[in-house]
């Protein structure tokens, strides 16, 4: 039986990927790709093998790639040359005899003209190319993250209201640690061959009603609150901290989720975890006050 390998085993996707493999599999089966293994200590203390491996250098890629049958290809992260870096995955992959390539990309709908700065036409590439490299592939959609939904509202919303440009498109998140779960499934299955699936959330919302969710469990109003865009870009710069590149990054995201672009349930993430994936109104319960977290991570992998 072939390695399980899971790239990004430092990030927050990746490393949830291989606490979830743990469950299921011998830890001498795995193996974790990192730019420093050091930082991945507490797998290897656990039985993971750690290789060294960088995106954007081939060579140590198809050696981290060696007797690996499956692997889960974490997307790079936005706002960086992808192209360049998912195209070297995927060709060593190919030449160290990986037969089966797991994708993460951004969930879109098909012929949506709605294109995501950064991320999107760097999915479709690393799509094409996984098609045409003739390996097994399957690419799993992912909605934006639940665990750092709460950046886009802005600064303190419970004092402030969710301040974002309005629309009255909605958005279906899903926490990493059930994306990661369905992970761990495609890549432990048969049956996935070949396929794309879109792993939206089990409850999908506007930021009105994201904002109804937050008055609930604050037991106070929590106002909707209408900003233009340039007014939402400089308030996540003054309040949040937030790199301009980042804010307008995550304005261009906010503008999709208002447009509808993240709105579909497709089911596909339950079917694939065999359980009800977190909703955002029992996760802002779970964790309340704490809505905001670490604007950095909103890109993270």
């Amino acid at each position: 039986m072939g390695k399980l390998m899971v790239t990004g085993a430092t990030g927050h996707l990746g490393r949830a990927a291989l606490h979830q493999l743990l469950r299921s599999q011998p830890a001498e089966r795995l193996v974790g790709l990192a730019r420093d293994p050091s930082r991945a200590a507490d797998l290897a203390e656990r039985g993971v093998e750690v290789r060294r491996g960088d995106y954007f250098d081939h060579g140590s890629l198809v050696r981290a790639f060696a007797g690996v049958e499956r692997l889960l290809l974490v997307s790079a992260v936005a706002l960086s040359d992808r192209n360049a870096q998912h195209f070297n995955a995927i060709a060593a992959a190919k030449q160290a005899g990986v037969e089966h390539v797991v994708f993460t990309a951004v969930q879109r709908d098909e012929g949506s003209d709605v294109r995501q700065p950064g991320v999107t036409d760097s999915d479709v590439f690393a799509e094409q190319a996984l098609q045409a490299s003739g390996l097994t592939w399957t690419v799993l959609r992912q909605p934006i993250f639940l665990d750092v939904l709460g950046t886009s509202l802005g600064a303190d919303p419970y004092r402030n209201g969710v301040r974002v440009p309005d629309g009255a498109g909605a958005v279906a998140p899903a926490l990493r640690r059930d994306l990661a779960a369905a992970s761990a499934a495609v890549l432990t299955e048969d049956g996935h061959e070949n396929t794309t699936y879109t792993l939206s959330g089990s409850e999908s919302g506007s930021f009105r009603e994201i904002a109804a969710a937050l008055s609930e469990v604050h037991g106070a109003p929590v106002p909707h609150v209408p900003v233009a865009p340039e007014d939402y870009v400089d308030g996540l710069i003054a309040e949040l901290g937030v790199p301009r590149s980042l804010a307008e990054f995550m304005a261009e995201w906010t503008a999709a989720i208002n447009r509808g672009e993240f709105g579909a349930s497709t089911g596909d993430l339950e079917r694939l975890i065999g359980y009800r994936p977190t909703g955002y109104r029992e996760f802002f319960a779970r964790h309340y006050p704490l809505v905001v977290p670490d604007a950095e991570q909103a890109v993270a992998d």
